[in-house]
């Protein structure tokens, strides 16, 4: 079966990506960060083991940008929440395991994301647990088959979404990847 790793980007664009982080070293600044760590990001994790999608934002543009690599296949978010978008990516992978990744974590390797899709051999999900409260990772076994409730009411961007995310999934025996640090902040960039 195939196994399909998402990584979730948005057109690389001052002021309208990594705005808490530019707040601090400017939205130019911000917008240069997340286009190279995306690129970095991308030649660390190719591997011949699973396939990566782009998760594109917005829709449009980030279908026909020039900024990604071209070879790599491009899913349109779509709209509504985060939780939302990842549900859809996730529902749209091929037959077997998928995961979706941010592109703002700079210790994803091609081990870590073994790891999570090994934990997928006897677990129905799987997360990669952030520092702040969040994750950088999320996994399904059978990502076409969601709970209803999959990834909705989830509290975004605080201390609480990974609790919040694990609680919609009830009853799915559920594992954990390392633990990481995704980049919000100017003292996260260190």
């Amino acid at each position: 079966m195939t196994q399909t790793l998402i990584v979730m980007v948005k057109e690389p664009r001052a002021g309208r990506i990594k705005t808490r982080l530019g707040r601090e070293i400017g939205m130019v600044a911000a917008a240069w960060w997340f286009r190279h760590q995306v690129r970095r990001l991308l030649r660390r994790i190719e591997d011949p083991r699973w396939q990566v999608v782009l998760a594109v934002s917005p829709d449009r543009a980030g279908l026909q940008s020039r900024v990604w690599p071209p070879p790599l296949a491009r899913w349109p978010q779509g709209r509504g929440d985060l939780g939302a978008r990842m549900a859809r990516a996730l529902r749209r992978a091929p037959a077997g395991p998928a995961c979706v990744i941010g592109a703002d974590i700079p210790d994803i390797t091609r081990a870590r994301i073994s790891a999570a899709f090994s934990a997928l051999g006897d677990h129905d999900a799987v997360f990669g647990p952030a520092f702040d409260g969040g994750y950088w990772l999320v996994g399904l076994k059978h990502p076409r088959v969601q709970p209803p409730a999959f990834l909705q009411g989830v509290r975004w961007s605080c201390e609480h979404a990974l609790e919040d995310s694990i609680a919609t999934l009830e009853g799915y025996c559920i594992a954990h990847a390392a633990t990481l640090r995704d980049v919000d902040t100017a003292a996260d960039l260190k």
